[in-house]
C-alpha cells in the first residue's frame, strides 16, 4: 500500500461543531489563548485552567465524527494511513483511525507536572486539583501549550518525509512547526490542500487546492484516491 499522510486542522473538527484553536478575534472559547493555553496562565491559575479544559472535555465527549473524519476512515482499506493532527480532540479515533498522531496533546489524557513522560487516560471529564501523579504532583491537561516544544515533532517529520500522498485538512498553515511539514515531503509527492479559505502556501508542483469545506472535500478527494488506488475498478 502507499503511505498517504494527513496534516489535520481545527477546520475538520470545527464541522463536528468544536473550536479547537484561536478564533480571528485571538480567543478560544471566549477565552484568552494566554489565560488557558500557556505555562504562564498555568502558574497564574491553574483552577481556571482545568475549568477551560474540563468544559472542552464535556463538550467533546457530545461531538460526533463528520464524513471528512469517516472519508480518511474509508482510506485505510486502500492506503497506509497515518494521521497528523494539531488537534486535541479524540474525533477521528471516534471515527475510527487506526493510526492517529497528536502533535498538540490530547484532550482526554493528563500529565505529571513533575514528570513529562508520566500521562494518564482521564476517566469522563474532570480533572480536579489535588489529582495526582504517583510521585504525587498535580496533574494538568496533556496540551502541548504555547511556548513548550512539541514532542512528537520529529515523528511527525519522518512520516511526512516517507509519504506518497500528502493531504492537508482544515489549517491555516500559520502555526509551526506543524506547519513546516509540507517542506517536508520528498520531490514529486502529490499534495492536496482542502480548505474554503485557501492558505498562503507557495506554489510548487504537484500541489492541487480544493477550496472546500473538510467533510465535502474530504468526500471527493477519498473517491478519487480509491479509484487510483483501484484502478478505476
Amino acid at each position: 500500500m502507499k503511505k498517504l499522510v494527513v496534516l489535520s486542522g481545527a477546520g475538520i473538527s470545527a464541522e463536528s461543531g468544536l473550536k479547537t484553536f484561536r478564533d480571528s478575534n485571538g480567543l478560544w472559547e471566549n477565552y484568552r489563548i494566554e489565560d488557558v493555553a500557556t505555562p504562564e496562565g498555568w502558574a497564574k491559575d491553574p483552577d481556571l485552567v482545568l475549568e477551560f479544559y474540563n468544559q472542552r472535555r464535556k463538550q467533546a465527549l457530545d461531538a460526533k465524527p463528520n464524513a471528512g473524519h469517516l472519508a480518511l476512515k474509508q482510506l485505510e482499506a486502500y492506503y497506509e494511513v497515518t494521521i497528523i493532527t494539531q488537534n486535541v480532540d479524540n474525533l477521528h479515533e471516534k471515527a475510527g483511525s487506526s493510526n492517529v498522531i497528536h502533535l498538540h496533546g490530547e484532550l482526554f489524557k493528563s500529565r505529571s507536572t513533575r514528570d513529562e513522560n508520566l500521562v494518564y487516560d482521564i476517566e469522563g471529564w474532570e480533572l480536579k486539583r489535588n489529582d495526582r501523579c504517583e510521585k504525587g504532583s498535580q496533574l494538568r491537561p496533556h496540551i502541548v501549550w504555547f511556548g513548550e516544544t512539541v514532542p512528537l515533532m520529529e515523528t511527525a517529520v519522518e512520516i511526512t518525509h516517507a509519504a506518497d500522498v500528502l493531504i492537508i485538512v482544515g489549517t491555516s498553515m500559520v502555526v509551526y512547526p506543524a506547519a513546516g511539514l509540507i517542506d517536508c515531503v520528498r520531490p514529486g509527492v502529490p499534495i492536496y490542500v482542502i480548505d474554503p479559505n485557501v492558505p498562503d502556501i507557495r506554489p510548487r508542483k504537484n500541489l492541487t487546492f480544493i477550496p472546500k469545506p473538510a467533510t465535502t472535500g474530504l468526500s471527493r478527494l477519498a473517491g478519487q484516491l480509491i479509484t487510483s488506488a483501484t484502478g478505476g475498478v
